[in-house]
């Protein structure tokens, strides 16, 4: 991958929000492009972003290098799915050598669709931990869910980025009346071969086939589910993100819960993210949005940390996210695809 000139840096601090909340995780998307077509998460037939509006590998390279000098300390590569990615392998490398130089940490949000192919090169390049999207152990339903995706093709990759040491953490987008009888299931199985299981609550983003009211599953009746069954202790364990996590102690298992529709965790964000256009959105549930790709491509020295400062001062308190009114659009119009998970 060619190296893009460093852009000069005003020498401005970390990035702070108006509301005092340090700001130090990145979320980079690195296309809207995917090879499924989840059913909570974008239509069946997608329009997808001309190339030429996407970031080149260089310029999210040298956006990352930005963002660290302003003292974000991990970055998460997302998609769509970042690794159907043309020279992904490459970016990664790249960024990679920044763990230890203002860089804490590398990791990566993937359907696992690819990931048998690509463990090793991501390991090689410092990845130590991702995020798997898993909705399903069913391969029927998980069919279904992802609109043709192969169950035992990810599993395999799962297991090529565990053979290759690299930790693997489980989300699963609890659904109402479609894989909420598998919550218990996975949650065994993900204590069985090691994974952490991160619940998701489905967020209204984009127009989609399905009613998302019919789908809803609140998070907090699950928990209370659960405690029929396990013992769930609080932990103070965090990954940078916005879940919050129980020790399961019958399994000696780690469960996640990201709530924001049952219990708003817009207190602590720390987060911005960034589209794979170079647009970035201080929250994902607000359409504010600020065009960095112009900068990267056009602007003067100092106006990418120019763009971060006013994009501080524009960060919401709270997201915008409703669910709870039938036939209601939906709190953005951009698909999760296009702003990166």
């Amino acid at each position: 991958m060619a190296q893009m000139k460093p852009m000069p840096t005003t020498g401005a601090g970390p990035l702070a929000d108006s509301f005092g909340r340090r700001i130090s995780y990145l979320r980079l998307s690195v296309t809207d492009r995917c090879d499924f077509r989840c059913r909570y998460c974008m239509s069946e037939r997608m329009q997808f972003l001309p190339k030429r509006e996407i970031l080149t590998l260089e310029e999210l390279a040298a956006l990352a290098d930005a963002f660290i000098a302003r003292g974000i300390r991990r970055i998460r590569l997302t998609g769509g799915e970042p690794l159907v990615r043309r020279g992904i392998e490459d970016l990664v490398r790249t960024i990679g050598r920044r763990i230890g130089d203002g860089l804490d940490e590398l990791t990566i949000t993937t359907n696992g669709s690819q990931l048998r192919r690509q463990a090793g090169a991501l390991a090689d390049a410092g990845v130590r931990r991702i995020n798997v999207s898993l909705d399903s152990l069913d391969p029927e339903r998980f069919g279904f869910i992802t609109r043709g995706g192969d169950l035992p093709v990810v599993l395999d990759g799962i297991a090529a980025a565990r053979e290759a040491g690299i930790a693997v953490k489980i989300n699963m987008v609890a659904l109402k009346d479609l894989n909420e009888a598998e919550i218990v299931p996975m949650l065994r199985w993900c204590a069985a071969e090691g994974h952490d299981l991160t619940l998701i609550e489905t967020m209204p983003l984009g127009e989609i086939e399905d009613d998302r009211t019919d789908r809803y599953l609140p998070l907090d009746g699950v928990r209370r589910d659960l405690e029929q069954q396990f013992t769930l202790s609080p932990l103070n364990y965090r990954t940078g993100g916005p879940a919050r996590y129980f020790l399961v102690e019958e399994l000696d298992a780690r469960l996640g819960l990201i709530t924001p529709l049952t219990n708003n965790f817009c207190d602590g964000c720390n987060r911005v993210r960034v589209t794979a256009t170079g647009q970035i959105y201080m929250c994902l549930g607000h359409e504010d949005r600020l065009d960095l790709r112009r900068a990267l491509r056009e602007g003067a020295p100092g106006e990418i940390d120019a763009l971060l400062d006013r994009a501080m001062r524009m960060k919401p308190e709270r997201h915008a996210f409703r669910i709870d009114a039938p036939g209601a659009a939906p709190a953005v119009s951009r698909h999760m695809s296009v702003t990166g998970g």
